[in-house]
């Protein structure tokens, strides 16, 4: 039976690129095990993590009153209090934020907490204004661009970036502030740092001036810190973490190694804390327990800051060097770039005289049993067309070496062989 949906349903069930990649990423993990899945932004099993977080579960289960407030009691809508205060602390003497516990509220995920962020700040206003999200830099998150509520409007506005090119086949983009204005119609900033799809670093200058920008339109800048400092800090170049109570900073606990934990953690002011805090009861009830729990000591001693310098970045810079290498050497002969890997789990390669869409690439690598991200689903809100987004993939390496040594080989042969065929 097929029956009636409301523009909500209509708009949430409609073919979206974040719903592609979870479906093939879920295939990939549970179902069809030989794929390569060189797609997903699902992090690795980093053994030191894992063992640390396996400890954590056992301390949890031989503690009867932790054991049982974790899966036996609803935390309060804002999160864990004690992992609030941990964190509150963390952040005070690490990074020299002013913040506090009601400065922090806990998510089912940061997906969730865009959902509802985007949908705070931007859409049909009271007065039957609308605004947009400003997405400085195009390319960006796959999974922002089917968040918002109203059907058949653009939630985004965004804009191509100035692209600056190295020596070694590399290239890194930059904003582009000739072009960048908040208008009216703008009720919030948006910029991943690093960034997913591209790895690239938004520079502590960038930051500096759209955080200007918004204060001088009063409107909020989020930054997407999923990948960032002072954890799970897979970032490979100097910046400074940025907050104050004009920026919202999203964490999550899932690059540390727990997405299925299901942890958003967002840093705001404390208005926007206790907004955020009643969408929660009324959408979720609480934020789930688990994540809080596993993290909280090593929140609360600091040892999350050692295991993400000292284990979780090496460990991602190393593998991002090994696929670089093996892509420059697979490429030989090809016109390609690839951004320059400066964070997060991914490498951004362009494909310039590529004979057909990487959309097309993207379903004749699965059919060879390679899973990658077209570009096309990350340029939400770019009013118009750009052939480059047809001629770039997203391609992760976090996965176990050999996996992600055949992946690349076949990606390689198969580009190779398309150009020398045309």
């Amino acid at each position: 039976m097929k029956y009636k949906l409301s523009q909500f349903g209509k708009k949430i069930e409609k073919v979206s690129g974040i719903k592609q990649l979870m479906d093939d990423l879920g295939q990939a993990m549970t179902v069809n095990k030989d794929m390569l899945m060189l797609g997903g932004g699902n992090p690795a099993h980093i053994p030191a993590v894992q063992r640390r977080f396996r400890q954590g579960v056992k301390d949890i289960l031989e503690s009867d009153r932790t054991f049982e407030e974790t899966i036996g009691n609803y935390d309060t809508p804002q999160g864990n209090p004690a992992f609030l205060e941990a964190l509150a602390g963390l952040l005070r003497n690490e990074l020299g934020w002013s913040v506090t516990a009601k400065n922090i509220v806990l998510t089912n995920g940061s997906q969730s907490a865009f959902f509802v962020l985007f949908n705070m700040f931007a859409g049909r206003f009271e007065d039957g204004s609308y605004k947009k999200i400003l997405l400085p830099l195009a390319p960006e998150y796959i999974g922002y661009s089917d968040v918002g509520l109203a059907a058949n409007v653009e939630l985004f506005q965004s804009f191509k970036p100035e692209i600056e090119y190295y020596d070694n086949n590399l290239f890194k983009y930059h904003i582009d502030f000739e072009k960048v204005r908040i208008t009216d119609d703008v009720g919030a900033v948006c910029v991943s740092r690093p960034t997913n799809p591209t790895g690239n670093v938004v520079t502590d200058d960038e930051i500096a001036r759209l955080s200007s920008l918004a204060k001088a339109r009063n409107v909020p800048l989020i930054i997407d810190n999923a990948y960032g400092i002072p954890f799970p800090n897979i970032i490979f170049t100097e910046v400074k973490p940025y907050w104050d109570e004009q920026t919202i900073v999203c964490q999550s606990l899932s690059k540390l190694g727990l997405p299925g934990a299901r942890t958003g953690i967002i840093i705001a002011a404390e208005e926007i804390v206790e907004a955020l805090s009643e969408m929660n009861a009324v959408i979720t009830l609480a934020p789930g327990s688990v994540g809080a729990a596993l993290a909280y000591d090593i929140v609360k001693s600091g040892e999350i800051i050692k295991l993400s310098r000292d284990v979780i970045k090496p460990y991602y810079e190393k593998k991002a060097q090994q696929a670089l290498n093996q892509f420059h050497y697979g490429l030989r002969g090809v016109d390609y770039c690839i951004h320059k890997p400066e964070g997060a789990l991914f490498l951004w390669i362009w494909f310039k005289n590529l004979p057909i869409t990487t959309d097309e690439l993207y379903e004749r690598l699965k059919k060879r049993g390679v899973l990658v991200v077209p570009g096309k689903y990350f340029f939400a809100g770019l009013s118009e067309k750009w052939d480059h987004a047809d001629q770039c993939i997203r391609v992760t390496y976090s996965q176990d070496d050999k996996i992600v040594e055949a992946g690349i080989n076949i990606i390689c042969e198969e580009v190779k062989n398309m150009v020398s065929v045309h």
